[in-house]
Formats: structure tokens, sequence, C-alpha cells
């Protein structure tokens, strides 16, 4: 790994223990799985959820830790919790849009990064009054975007990550910005996307 082109690994190490808790904190919040499915934690001073179940829990640990070394080198660009209909048309998406600053090579300073990451955790406990009822029958999953696809003989994990052929909407979605950070080298942006109200309503068939 170009040591020169990579941010330091505690800096994609919190990184990735927020956007664990963070999907969690959302799918708890949607009310997809009842919730004793969940437990209370405290994570960066904030209570959150955790899941119970050991394969949700699993699941959400497996598909947020990979992408670490990703993140370290820029590769990353989006990562998404994505809900779906029983037809698989998306019906919402919680984005987080990273940017790494891949030229930055002073001190990170961390309680700065976890500072700005914990007012994150604390938007998404408020966040309910900005989503909908989700249908009987939803599923969701964690979506990554990559600026450039990984290589399998040169990055852990990467056969790991394979392109997706889920239904996307036909018109650009209607964005709901919830919440931006900036604290070198990582410039985070939170936001919420529903269907346009010119979406045909049967795009997907």
């Amino acid at each position: 790994m170009d040591r020169k082109n990579t941010i330091p690994q505690e800096t994609s190490r919190i990184l990735v223990e927020f956007l664990e808790v963070a999907v969690t904190s959302i799918v708890f919040l949607k009310g997809v799985y009842p919730p004793g499915a969940f437990e209370r934690r405290r994570y960066m001073n904030v209570v959150v959820k955790k899941a119970k179940h050991p394969e949700l829990s699993s699941y959400i640990h497996s598909v947020t830790s990979c992408l670490q070394s990703f993140i370290q080198k820029g590769l990353v660009e989006r990562v998404a919790v994505i809900f779906y209909d029983e037809k698989q048309a998306p019906i919402e998406k919680f984005v987080f849009k990273l940017a790494v600053n891949q030229t930055y090579h002073s001190k990170v300073e961390e309680n700065d990064l976890e500072f700005a990451l914990r007012a994150f955790l604390i938007k998404l406990t408020v966040a309910e009054p900005l989503t909908k009822t989700l249908p009987a029958g939803t599923r969701w999953e964690v979506t990554s975007y990559f600026r450039t696809l990984p290589q399998e003989s040169s990055t852990k994990n990467a056969h790991l990550w394979i392109p997706t052929d889920t239904k996307q909407w036909l018109q650009p979605p209607r964005i709901t910005p919830i919440k931006s950070m900036s604290s070198e080298p990582l410039k985070v942006q939170m936001y919420l996307e529903h269907a346009s109200p010119s979406e045909p309503k049967n795009f997907e068939e």
C-alpha cells in the first residue's frame, strides 16, 4: 500500500466504526425490526442502538468494516442504506458521501474527528420526521459506490464487492440534507433521497 496516498489507519477505523453505528441507528429508526431486536449502548458518549440478533449484527459489522482499506485509499465515494419495496424498487436512501484529502499528511486530531462524527449520531436520534412509514415487506441493504473499482490483486476484500443490479429511479431523486462535517482529512455529507414526485409509478415494471 502506498502510504503517501492513504489516510491514517486509525482515522479510517474511526470512520467505519461510526458507519456501523450509524447504519444500525438508521435501521432501528425505520422500524424494520421490532424494538426488542436492539439494545441500548453508548458510543462516542451518545446513547445508540446495537443489534442483538447475531446475523443482523454480523451483517452490519462485516459490510462496514471491510470498507476500511478502501476508505484509506480514497476509493469510496458514497455509502448508502437503501430500503426497497416488495418489487425491489427503491423507496428511500440514507447516503453518506465521503471525501478524503489524500494530500493531507499532518497529524489527525482524533478528538476533533470524533466530536464531528458524534454530531451525526445526535442528529440521527431526531431524524425520524424526515422519513416516511415503510410499507409491509420492505427489505434493505448497504450499498457502496466506488470512485474506481478496487483490484483484487492489490486490495484485500475486493472480491466481496460486486456490481449491483437493483432497480434505480429514472428521475433525479428528491434530496433532504441531514448533516455535514469537515475535519481534515475527511469530509462527510449525510442526506436522504426519495423518489421525485415526477417519478413514474410503474417504472419498476
